[in-house]
């Protein structure tokens, strides 16, 4: 009698906190993302995450179903869980660039910021599928407060490492690290400096953009691709870009994507915003234009077979 006891408050205390009557040992283990074998498609849409609206829109005007959505997340405010899960049900992976303003990154190195980023990482792992997060990105450019000239990479790396330190403990591991640079055609190209060690990253990523007509897909990402391959072997995603609104727009969109099939990279996010505030900070918007739409839309079936 007292078994059968035991065994029903087992069950009870279960489906209390899971749902379900599955021991929370059967459950599927959580994982990161795969190394993609065909390079992956991504958007950002100003939108996000509040809504999945704009990239719906994205989707429907392109015929591109994005694998990779993007939203930026200032510090201390939480995982959008209701995001992330949109995102997954799309068959998408969300990409969280959690930016550290506000906040120096010795504080963070020290632990100031520990009951925030262990309550973020609780939340990703209730989410329970692979998320990519992004921390301080283009840290080699001066336009951010935990970058460039107002922060030692000494600084940044250990910051890096105890944010990652810390996730690890609270038992994330569908987390695909991903290390994000500026192109150093408008940045430092002292980029080892800011690595924080293989152990510490799984993809690497690169933010540049086509703002001029003259930009080739060589100027704007070879050497950084040079650069981060020479100390690491990761995977490697641009993972911000756009081709602004140049003379010859539609065939920059196609080096675009023939670039990244020659190079064999995880795959590319567009930044699909008007920002209308001069030649760095374009109209990016593909829908503002048909013929750029049109030559999105072939260059991604042609160079990556979407």
């Amino acid at each position: 009698m007292r078994r059968v006891t035991l065994a029903a408050i087992v069950a009870a205390v279960l489906l209390a906190a899971t749902g379900c009557l599955t021991p929370l040992t059967s459950q599927q283990p959580l994982t990161p993302v795969p190394a993609p074998a065909n390079p992956l498609v991504g958007v950002y849409e100003p939108g996000a995450p509040g809504s999945w609206s704009q990239i719906a829109e994205f989707t429907d005007a392109t015929g591109v179903k994005p694998t990779i959505v993007v939203y930026y997340s200032p510090w201390n405010e939480p995982f959008s869980t209701s995001f992330a899960q949109t995102a997954w049900d799309h068959d998408a992976y969300v990409l969280v660039q959690l930016q550290p303003n506000g906040v120096t990154l010795s504080s963070i190195a020290a632990g100031g910021s520990d009951t925030y980023l262990r309550s973020f990482a609780d939340a990703v792992v209730a989410v329970g599928h692979p998320v990519i997060l992004s921390f301080g990105h283009e840290m080699n450019g001066t336009w951010y407060s935990w970058g460039y000239g107002h922060a030692s990479p000494a600084m940044f790396v250990a910051a890096w490492r105890h944010v990652v330190r810390l996730f690890r403990a609270v038992g994330a591991a569908n987390v695909t690290w991903l290390w994000t640079v500026n192109s150093i055609q408008g940045a430092s190209s002292s980029l080892s400096q800011w690595w924080p060690g293989a152990a510490w990253v799984n993809w690497t990523g690169i933010a540049g953009y086509y703002s001029r007509a003259t930009d080739t897909f060589s100027s704007v990402f070879g050497s950084t691709i040079a650069d981060i391959r020479a100390f690491s072997s990761a995977p490697l995603l641009i993972s911000e870009t756009a081709v602004g609104t140049t003379t010859d727009r539609e065939s920059q969109i196609d080096a675009l994507f023939a670039g990244v099939r020659a190079e064999r990279l995880a795959g590319v996010v567009w930044f699909d915003a008007a920002q209308h505030a001069g030649l760095y900070h374009q109209d990016w918007r593909l829908e503002d234009d048909p013929y750029a739409l049109a030559a999105f839309t072939t260059a991604v079936a042609t160079n990556l077979g979407r």
